[in-house]
């Protein structure tokens, strides 16, 4: 379907990389399992093979499924183009990769995602790329530690387990001054409520496996550019053997057409969850975005246009048995990894255990929450009845 300049993103989410008169009037774009691509003669195997062929040459490199997925994830960016990958973190790495050979240097903000700091310390510094951490909140330490050969300065807005908000723009520019390119995970916003490359960003990682996808059964990454990157993206994609599966693209498509809803169902609960905890007596401190006792509250309010389900707060210090009374018998809330599902999920934290450039010395548990689709009541009464169990044993 036709999608203009100016469509507006919900439009987008529904109608963005579809085009059902080109499959027989079919509403979704058709699942293509595809390795082999045959061509009918030496002339078209032959222009296959040419840089620059945008047709479809072998299945690893995409198909009309990839393609169609692809093409919806650019539109909501107004980017030039969008590559899936097979998680999260192998968006992250690919990306990484694309801008960086060995000597190099990367600057990442201290509240990056944890296995992030992992690819950097694990993976990129055997192959001869440094990387060093600064505080997002005091952008005058980019400008401080920023190298003069510095590739990346690798951001996350919010930070991941705190959620403080740092000046995207301002970092942006302070890293282009000295010739880098900017990366940012937009995991939490999406393109719905942060379009990072409208606020100076070069390169964008999601993780799809979270509110495109939103059911909790897919691994996905997408890897979002403008045309001065997306061949240095795609060629390391390609080099990588990285792709995406033909089911977790259909069902990526068909969770993206609801995205806008749904996340806008898990930011008011959201919300909702974090005022009422506010209140508690147990709680120490909530950190969410839209509070405004949250680090970089003014700079969400300016940048972002909402916000999701996913935040944070620290409880006043408990014995760990009370803090199993808590967790144990909650019913509506999960303990897992992942979050951006239909599902509420609940996560004990340490951000101490991943910071380098800036402190964590809070004394009491930090939990992460995702509010999921369920009654905001409900989650309520369910969090209510765990403070029970807690006070027993206190």
């Amino acid at each position: 379907m036709k999608t203009g300049s100016k469509t507006r993103t919900r439009t987008l989410v529904t109608n963005a990389g579809r085009a059902p008169h080109r499959n027989h009037g079919v509403v979704n774009p058709p699942v293509y399992h595809a390795s082999t691509i045959l061509k009918p003669t030496l002339a078209k195997l032959e222009e296959s093979r040419k840089t620059g062929f945008d047709g479809y040459r072998y299945g690893r490199r995409g198909t009309p499924t990839s393609r169609s997925f692809e093409e919806a994830v650019a539109a909501l960016y107004g980017a030039d183009d969008a590559i899936a990958v097979s998680s999260g973190l192998a968006a992250i790495s690919c990306a990484i990769l694309s801008q960086v050979s060995a000597g190099d240097h990367i600057l990442l903000a201290d509240n990056v995602y944890f296995p992030t700091r992992k690819f950097a310390a694990g993976f990129l510094e055997r192959f001869g790329v440094n990387s060093s951490y600064f505080d997002p909140m005091k952008p005058e330490q980019l400008v401080e530690q920023i190298r003069p050969e510095t590739k990346i300065v690798y951001l996350e807005a919010p930070g991941t387990m705190t959620f403080e908000v740092p000046d995207i723009p301002k970092l942006a520019a302070s890293a282009h001054q000295h010739n880098a390119t900017v990366i940012m995970d937009n995991t939490w916003a999406t393109a719905l409520y942060f379009n990072a490359l409208e606020h100076g960003v070069d390169i964008v990682v999601e993780a799809v496996t979270k509110y495109i996808c939103g059911h909790s059964d897919i691994m996905m990454g997408a890897i979002v550019s403008r045309n001065a990157h997306a061949d240095a993206i795609r060629d390391m994609v390609y080099m990588q053997g990285n792709c995406s599966g033909p089911d977790d693209l259909y069902l990526a498509q068909r969770g993206l057409r609801t995205m806008s809803v749904r996340l806008a169902q898990n930011g008011e609960t959201a919300l909702t969850l974090a005022k009422w905890l506010q209140d508690r007596p147990e709680v120490d401190r909530v950190l969410h975005p839209a509070l405004p006792s949250c680090p970089g509250h003014d700079l969400w309010k300016r940048d972002f246009t909402g916000s999701s389900g996913l935040f944070a707060f620290v409880l006043k210090p408990v014995a760990k048995s009370a803090l199993a009374a808590f967790l144990d018998g909650l019913e509506l809330y999960g303990m897992g990894a992942s979050w951006g599902g239909y599902e509420s999920l609940i996560l004990p934290g340490n951000p101490a255990a991943a910071r380098t450039a800036t402190k964590w010395d809070e004394a009491g548990q930090l939990l992460r929450i995702h509010a999921g689709l369920e009654d905001e009541k409900d989650l309520i009464a369910d969090l209510e009845a765990g403070f029970e169990r807690m006070a027993a044993l206190v």
